[in-house]
């Protein structure tokens, strides 16, 4: 039922700029989760045989998800930059990526 994979907003070949403001990236930080967040809720709410307290805990695993990653957004390392950028993305799409496959096996 997923729809979308997380992997192209950061690793897509259109973007021109190496480093993007961390405020942009916050916001696509936050449009990921929320995202995340609304599939669950429509598989809880409107897909019959879901477990719902699966979901629940999904749902909050995303919202952890989200804080963690929008605080270290915040607070990088001052000495190597470009490698905390780099943890950072390949961090995030693996964690999107798990919880892509949780939502798919939500039954």
């Amino acid at each position: 039922m997923v729809i979308f994979t997380a992997s192209i907003y950061f690793n897509s070949p259109l973007n021109v700029k190496i480093m993007a403001s961390r405020r942009n990236l916050k916001k696509n930080v936050n449009y990921i989760a929320g995202e995340l967040f609304a599939e669950c809720l429509v598989n809880s709410l409107l897909i019959p045989d879901t477990n719902k307290a699966k979901a629940d805990a999904l749902m909050t695993e995303v919202l952890k998800m989200q804080d963690e990653f929008v605080s270290r957004i915040s607070h990088t390392e001052p000495g190597n930059v470009k490698g905390f950028y780099k943890k950072f993305r390949t961090d995030f799409n693996a964690k999107v990526n798990e919880i892509i496959e949780a939502i798919g096996n939500l039954k």
